[in-house]
């Protein structure tokens, strides 16, 4: 298929949770200083674009509506059923698809990826998947690791929108797009191994009095900022914030991303015991305080494995 180049593309949005609204803020901004076309989003719940109201964007009605408008339309959704029948109402609407671009930054898992690609290719659209490494207050500063994979002359032309906008670093992953999505599984199995660990030595330090500061500063100058981060949502108590305010990076998606994980590695017969002990944990976490979790809230578990409080002083304390 040939890359139809659009010489002022209307870029789209659809999807503003933790991740996505950094994202697209930092995309308006772009856009903004570019003097390129406004950034048209959507959302099920319009209301989380306010932010994005403030910096110039443009809300569609409807995700026909955001499809219809835009020629390149970025995705941030939370699991792979939302991705799914995203796609669903995309083919069933009568906007023609041809030429238009499709950049999917969720994590889903390669088989999901690739029925999208298969779907949206089979009605002249061109499908890559750019899944992101890096939390929300990397999404926030711009600073996020892209893996893109799909047809290479779309995914070189959309860097412009990437590096140095939302992201520091893109990694190509070939034209599969399932590559894209299945690095960035690799990936997460290296971001659990390593929460799992940080909490570990957490609780180590408090039970043995060496001190969270002094762990956390160790943590930090050893293993670098990203270690370090997670060390600070256990003791700033981010791993269990507020009730009804928005977790960093939610329990149950990480759950997901887990069980992705454990899942394709079972079928090429490799194990992942560091994933399966966080998965467990994670999973133990959820069921006893609920959603309102972060993806660090294995930490609260390993806390009641030491025989102390699920809570510590900075989080919420039920």
């Amino acid at each position: 298929m040939l890359f139809k180049r659009v010489t002022t593309p209307h870029i789209g949005w659809y999807g503003l949770g933790s991740m996505g609204l950094p994202m697209a803020m930092n995309l308006q901004r772009y856009l903004f200083n570019t003097q390129e076309p406004s950034l048209t989003y959507y959302n099920r719940t319009i209301s989380a674009g306010g932010p994005l109201d403030e910096l110039g964007a443009v809300a569609a009605t409807s995700l026909s509506d955001l499809v219809e408008k835009c020629d390149i339309i970025f995705t941030m959704l939370a699991n792979d059923k939302v991705v799914t029948q995203s796609v669903d109402t995309i083919t069933k609407s009568d906007t023609p698809l041809d030429k238009k671009i499709f950049i999917d930054c969720s994590t889903v898992h390669p088989d999901t990826t690739e029925h999208v690609s298969k779907t949206l290719s089979a009605l002249g659209a061109v499908f890559l998947s750019a899944p992101v490494f890096g939390g929300p207050a990397v999404a926030a500063s711009g600073c996020l690791v892209f893996a893109i994979g799909g047809p290479r002359p779309p995914a070189v032309d959309i860097c412009r929108y990437i590096e140095g906008v939302m992201g520091r670093k893109v990694i190509e992953c070939g034209p599969e797009a399932k590559n894209a999505s299945l690095l960035k599984i690799g990936g997460n199995i290296i971001t659990l191994n390593m929460m799992e660990a940080v909490g570990e030595a957490q609780v180590f330090a408090e039970q043995t009095g060496v001190g969270t500061s002094a762990m956390e500063e160790l943590i930090t100058e050893s293993f670098g900022p990203i270690a370090g981060g997670y060390s600070n949502r256990l003791t700033s108590g981010i791993y269990a914030p507020p009730l009804g305010t928005r977790p960093g990076f939610g329990v149950s998606l990480a759950i997901k991303d887990a069980e992705h994980a454990l899942s394709l590695a079972k079928g090429v017969n490799a194990r992942l015991p560091g994933v399966e002990i966080a998965h467990g944990n994670m999973q133990s976490a959820r069921d006893y305080a609920g959603e309102c979790l972060d993806s660090s809230s294995m930490y609260g578990i390993l806390r009641m494995e030491a025989g102390v409080s699920f809570w510590n002083d900075a989080s919420r304390q039920g």
